[in-house]
């Protein structure tokens, strides 16, 4: 059994891919090798670490191809292409933390684990998908591929539109039993990468995947609470959690407790396309998992351990 403080790193999308980039497997492998040295920091400083990580760009790429090769190759289905996306950045990730920790004398082994997650058929958001993936499309073209396809196409801005699937809640990960063996042996993982890849059961098939996207923090928030994680960390490009963000009265936000983080959610101050996961992630995790002890950071990659220690980042607690 392992006795390091656990805990599960979830990686913001700019932990691999950046906005002012193209993100080729280059910049991503250069990426990578960033995120790799504040991860290796955490496992040098005692921790035991399951990480996940988003997979917004690379998804929208991968599905590109799709569309860049139809009519010379059969496509992929978006929940495959999920899981070739999991193990893709999960090699990067796995392959650059193994070699920065190896650089300090650590020869761990990092696992990735192809993650599925339960979702329920019923879940609202099958009704109303709000979730862009892709690229931007034409007018014309978001006609097409929605005749074509049978895509929910969505304008995001005059002229400019997008192709939206469900957001389903997470409610179990299948792996569980598998992720919780390979904690107690004390092994450095990766898994629930992009969110996880959604299934839900069929009375006649079994499992079957769905063309939809979980949310990383909320599946990163179930993964951690059914670890009993000793923390949460959300790893993004923020240095702290700010209410009435991008106004005069914007406020860094350095402690919360969950019944805060509740009253600022009803307020509308996460928006659901930035904060608004994070938040309800740690809302989710410190609701579910047992004793008082376990928190939630929110704070920028490059400064993770000065965040553990509580010197930049926000702290969200139980009480």
């Amino acid at each position: 059994m392992a006795d390091r403080p656990l805990i599960v790193a979830a990686l913001g999308g700019n932990a691999i891919s950046r906005p002012d980039e193209e993100g080729d497997v280059d910049q991503q492998f250069a990426n990578s090798r960033m995120t790799a040295k504040a991860l290796a920091d955490l496992v040098q400083e005692g921790h035991q670490l399951v990480i996940t990580h988003g997979n917004g760009p690379q998804i929208g790429n991968f599905l590109l191809r799709n569309e860049a090769a139809a009519g010379i190759i059969y496509p992929l289905p978006m929940e495959v292409a999920v899981a070739h996306v999991q193990g893709g950045m999960g090699y990067m990730i796995a392959q650059t933390l193994m070699n920065e920790l190896a650089s300090r004398g650590n020869n761990a082994v990092i696992t990735t684990i192809i993650t599925n997650v339960l979702v329920d058929r019923d879940d609202p958001s099958f009704r109303n998908p709000t979730k862009p993936i892709g690229r931007m499309l034409t007018k014309n073209d978001a006609e097409r591929l929605a005749r074509q396809e049978g895509w929910t196409i969505k304008e995001m801005a005059p002229g400019r539109y997008r192709r939206v699937v469900p957001s389903p809640c997470p409610k179990r990960i299948m792996e569980i039993e598998n992720i919780r063996h390979a904690v107690e042996a004390g092994d450095l993982l990766v898994a629930c990468g992009g969110g996880g890849i959604p299934v839900v059961r069929d009375p006649q098939k079994g499992l079957c995947g769905l063309a939809a996207v979980i949310d990383k923090d909320l599946a990163s928030a179930l993964l951690a609470a059914e670890l009993s994680a000793d923390m949460m960390m959300n790893l993004t490009n923020v240095d702290r959690v700010s209410i009435n963000f991008g106004k005069p009265d914007e406020q860094p936000i350095d402690r919360m407790t969950v019944e805060q983080a509740r009253r600022w959610m009803d307020e509308g101050q996460f928006p659901p396309g930035s904060m608004g996961p994070k938040v309800q992630g740690a809302i989710d995790f410190l609701s579910s998992v047992a004793g008082d002890n376990a928190r939630v950071i929110i704070g920028p990659l490059d400064r993770a351990t000065d965040a553990v220690a509580g010197r930049i980042g926000t702290c969200i607690t139980k009480w």
